[in-house]
C-alpha cells in the first residue's frame, strides 16, 4: 500500500517575520531613553524601567515592560503592564483583541497594519503613563 506524503502548511516567509519584527520594533522606539534597554538583537528587544523595582519580589531589579520577540511561529509582542492591570486593555479593537495571547501578549506573523500599529502605539504610551503614574518608570 503506498504511503500518501503529508501535505505541509506553507511556512511563513522570513520577510514577513523580519517585517513584522521591524515594525514592532518601533513601537518601543520612542520610549527608550525613559526605559532601560535589556536586550537589543536581531530577535529581541527588551525594555525594562530605569528605576528598581518597588516589588520585593523583584530584589531591586527593573521592572520588564515590554519586549518585541521573533519566534518560530510568529513574532511576539509582550506588554507586562496589560497583565498588572487588564483595565488598560478595555477599548481594544476587536482586530487587535484577536491577536491576543494570553493577557499581555500579542503575536503577528506578518507586519501589523497603520491601524494596528497606531493602536499599539497608543496602548503603550498609555501603559508607559500609567506606570510613570505610579513611579515604576
Amino acid at each position: 500500500m503506498p504511503t500518501r506524503a503529508k501535505k505541509s502548511k506553507p511556512a511563513a516567509s522570513p520577510e514577513d517575520f523580519a517585517g513584522a519584527f521591524a515594525s514592532l520594533k518601533t513601537v518601543l522606539a520612542k520610549h527608550r531613553r525613559k526605559l532601560g534597554v535589556q536586550a537589543d538583537t536581531a530577535k529581541e528587544l527588551t525594555v525594562v524601567g530605569k528605576t528598581p523595582s518597588p516589588f520585593k519580589q523583584h530584589k531591586g531589579q527593573p521592572l520588564f515592560f515590554a519586549s518585541v520577540r521573533m519566534g518560530r511561529a510568529y513574532v511576539s509582542f509582550h506588554l507586562l503592564p496589560l497583565y498588572m492591570h487588564p483595565t488598560l486593555t478595555k477599548g481594544l479593537s476587536p482586530e487587535l483583541k484577536k491577536r491576543m495571547q494570553g493577557k499581555a501578549c500579542f503575536n503577528f506573523k506578518a507586519p501589523p497594519d497603520r491601524g494596528l500599529l497606531a493602536e499599539l502605539k497608543r496602548l503603550t504610551d498609555s501603559t508607559l503613563k500609567d506606570w510613570g503614574a505610579r513611579g515604576w518608570i
